[in-house]
């Protein structure tokens, strides 16, 4: 089936010279090979009426400028023309999914081979559906929900003491960093409110990305290493890399219990760990920042590790970190 061609402004300068010469609009669509519906909407569409204008006129010209702007104005309210990437994008930035943009395009093209939308696109669609009525605000279902779109910067992080008997991220092999093989972790512990004892542990293995979340009772460093120990037992551990918090201080016990080296931060250098730095800030999108861990009970943890361990990454080429566990043979 032959698809719906847009008049052109030759085609309304041949209307406007043949409705001169008396023809009706009957014969006149004959002529130009287009229905005659088709013309009848375009002159009650461009037909112009004021003190300006003649009774009835109709000026290619003045119609195609009109014609121009309403393309123009459809473009603006509808960005995702194809329904199929409309639902899909709209789908997976709700919950459960809750996809950034970036990971919205990049698992589209596997789910739909020959399908393609730009993170920029979804992003430009998100902030204007303020701007559409009837539409809902979907700035809200971004990883910070911002009101107004932010450069990407950096963020200061807070000092933090050395630990006894502690050994250097300088002296940990330069291979963990290529990312070669399971077994290389990070830790890190992320605190709903200040004022609150209960903290989330957030283990994230290297290569990948498989997390591991663990509801803290306090922020001891017998807690901290007994939920390390337990969680990381079913797995293979090379190495651990942390930071200089007082909850690491049994790092010798837990280099003993699960026979891997352990490896700290330097202080101001929290990027030296930013595996689990990115993860902490995918967390907060279901545990924002002031919210008490309390509040969430070991299921809804359990959920979050779930979405975590489920949801597609760029950096995978967008597999999830459960299907490079599996292939690994690692995870059932």
């Amino acid at each position: 089936m032959q698809s719906y061609q847009h008049i052109t402004l030759e085609e309304r300068e041949r209307l406007y010279a043949l409705r001169e010469q008396g023809k009706s609009l009957r014969s006149i669509a004959k002529i130009l090979k287009r229905s005659q519906s088709s013309l009848s909407r375009e002159l009650r569409r461009n037909i112009r009426y004021g003190e300006e204008f003649l009774y009835n006129e109709y000026l290619p010209c003045k119609a195609q400028g009109l014609a121009d702007k309403r393309a123009l104005k459809q473009r603006y309210k509808a960005p995702l023309k194809n329904p199929k990437i409309f639902l899909y994008v709209r789908e997976h930035l709700r919950k459960p999914y809750n996809w950034s943009p970036g990971t919205i395009a990049g698992r589209l093209r596997r789910d739909y081979p020959g399908e393609t939308i730009t993170k920029e696109t979804i992003y430009r669609y998100v902030y204007a559906s303020r701007k559409r009525r009837g539409d809902e605000d979907l700035r809200g279902y971004l990883t910070l929900a911002r009101k107004k779109r932010m450069k990407l910067l950096g963020r200061r992080v807070s000092r933090m003491g050395k630990i006894p008997g502690s050994v250097s991220i300088e002296k940990r092999s330069k291979a963990v960093l290529g990312r070669k093989r399971i077994g290389h972790w990070e830790t890190d512990n992320v605190i709903g409110k200040q004022t609150d004892k209960t903290a989330l542990s957030v283990t994230i293995e290297r290569k990948s990305r498989y997390t591991i979340l663990t509801k803290l009772k306090d922020r001891t460093a017998k807690t901290k290493t007994a939920a390390l120990i337990t969680r990381l037992q079913p797995y293979p551990t090379k190495t651990l890399t942390a930071d200089n918090g007082k909850e690491n201080s049994q790092h010798e016990t837990i280099s003993s219990k699960l026979m891997l080296s352990m490896y700290f931060c330097h202080s101001y250098a929290s990027w030296e760990k930013g595996t689990v730095e990115n993860t902490n800030g995918r967390i907060r999108r279901m545990i924002p920042k002031g919210q008490s861990i309390d509040a969430y009970s070991d299921k809804d943890i359990a959920a979050i590790e779930f979405w975590l361990n489920n949801t597609p990454r760029k950096c995978l080429d967008f597999q999830t970190p459960c299907e490079i566990m599996q292939k690994a043979q690692l995870l059932k």
